[in-house]
């Protein structure tokens, strides 16, 4: 009985091991599944169109807004008028006493007088003007008051005009370069107006070469040399103290060579008074016209800011040198622009420049009937 239970136990167990092998061997067998795939991204359809009425219409692409380009604005340069607002203080004040009476006075006369003297015209030009003014009104050729301001504008402009301000420039042979001289006293902007003035002709077409006659200060030469690159111009300087006259000689002698047009000469500054050094500028001109050069101008420099000083240098320099016109600068900055007609009434030198600002284009040709408006209009 017992070894029947036994064969029994050991009969299940062996059916047991069969139908295990059997299972793990159908697993093994089975195919691998593969993993399951990533859904897919989904899409965003094509906006459907609209309807209007019975029509579809499509929607139009959004376009991207460009703001419009702002061109900058230009700025006007200042004109003479504004140039000449402190020295038109001197007029402001009496012609607005003249406009202020009812008629014309002795008062009127006198506010015109002051204002004149104050701007620096002059006594014996202020009192020609003025003797004039009262003759016209005496003749009852002048009434109001409005007239009377006319009649000295008008008098100041003809005072002015008719000389030739005009810079000489005389077209020759190739190798006879025009010589342009430029003499003052010291701190007047002698080599500031070199400057300006080579940028200009340069512009105009015409070949320069600075003489740096300066050699007393060193900075001067070098300004001139940077005028000189900032322009084109070609530039013949010496050693500092060496003799102004051979360099100025050595760019009249370099221009010949080269063709050149125009030198424009600086000397060093010197006081009107010092006769040694007035005569060493004489040489200095025999020297720049000879040879091949031809001079044909020679510019005194003045600075306006002083007013009457300016009248002694203009004459002492006119006597040694020979001046052919006067470059007035820095006249934006003085009260004293009535100095124009004390040299050009008493000495007979017309003024060719005024300097009115520091760039290039504030050098600029002396008119008469501008400059006259420009002081006394309000």
């Amino acid at each position: 009985m017992g070894i029947e239970i036994l064969f029994l136990i050991l009969a299940i167990a062996v059916v047991a091991f069969g139908i295990g092998v059997l299972v793990v061997s159908r697993r093994s067998s089975a195919p691998t599944s593969a993993p399951p795939a990533r859904p897919a991204r989904p899409t965003t359809p094509p906006p459907e169109p609209t309807a209007e009425g019975d029509v579809l219409v499509a929607e139009p692409p959004v376009e991207e807004l460009v703001e419009p380009e702002i061109a900058p604005e230009l700025v006007k340069p200042p004109s003479l008028r504004d140039r000449l607002a402190k020295a038109r203080l001197a007029f402001t004040g009496a012609f607005a006493g003249v406009l202020g009476r009812s008629g014309i006075t002795e008062e009127s006369f006198e506010d015109l007088e002051e204002a004149l003297l104050r701007a620096d015209v002059g006594v014996g030009v202020t009192t020609e003007l003025i003797d004039g003014l009262r003759a016209k009104v005496a003749a009852k050729e002048i009434t109001e008051p409005q007239e009377l301001l006319d009649a000295l504008e008008a008098e100041m402009v003809s005072r002015l005009e008719g000389s030739d301000r005009s810079l000489t420039f005389e077209p020759g042979e190739a190798g006879s370069p025009n010589v342009w001289m430029f003499v003052g006293v010291n701190g007047v902007g002698k080599t500031t107006t070199i400057g300006k003035l080579s940028n200009q002709q340069i512009r105009e077409g015409r070949t320069v070469l600075m003489a740096a006659g300066d050699t007393f200060r060193a900075a001067a030469a070098e300004q001139l040399t940077t005028w000189a690159e900032r322009s084109g111009a070609e530039i013949v300087r010496g050693a500092e103290g060496s003799d102004p006259s051979a360099v100025v000689f050595d760019g009249v002698e370099r221009a010949s060579s080269r063709n050149i047009e125009l030198v424009l000469a600086d000397t060093a500054g010197r006081l009107h008074t010092k006769s040694n050094l007035m005569e060493e500028l004489k040489k200095v001109r025999r020297v720049a016209e000879k040879g091949a050069g031809r001079g044909t101008e020679t510019l005194l420099v003045i600075d306006a800011t002083p007013g009457q000083t300016g009248w002694p240098q203009a004459r002492e320099f006119g006597e040694a040198t020979n001046v052919t016109g006067v470059v007035l600068t820095k006249l934006d900055g003085s009260a004293k622009g009535g100095i124009v007609f004390a040299i050009e009434t008493e000495l007979g030198i017309p003024v060719k420049l005024v300097g009115i600002g520091e760039t290039i284009e504030d050098l600029i040709p002396f008119d008469p009937a501008e400059f006259v408006s420009a002081l006394v209009e309000p």
